[in-house]
């Protein structure tokens, strides 16, 4: 991605790459929220349990379009999911909200 971006983004796209479930949950705050398939998971044990759960059930990668760091210093990135999940592609929308090094809101919608 670019400088901008906050590193904690970066790391979060890498460490999804890898299916690393401890490394995802160590970029989220304690108090994190992640909003994704219109299901709201609160801390980190809800973010391991989604990770563990709906988030692995298929096999994709993902291809980050862009990014960008929006006035309110939320960060907006955009990417496409190809994998084996019914119809195969999606374009998505990842909304991170950073707070010092850590995510403390993650929004995914298509």
């Amino acid at each position: 991605m670019s400088a901008t971006v906050p590193a904690v983004v970066d790391r979060y796209f890498e460490a999804d790459a890898r299916r690393d479930i401890d490394a995802i949950v160590g970029l989220f705050t304690g108090d994190a929220v992640v909003v994704d398939e219109g299901e709201t998971r609160r801390g980190t044990a809800e973010i391991r349990a989604w990770q563990e759960g709906p988030a692995s059930r298929y096999r994709y990668t993902t291809e980050v379009l862009g990014a960008e760091v929006l006035d309110a210093g939320d960060v907006l990135v955009t990417g496409r999911l190809t994998g084996d999940f019914p119809g195969g592609s999606a374009e998505l929308t990842w909304r991170f909200t950073v707070a010092g090094d850590r995510v403390s809101r993650l929004r995914i919608t298509p």
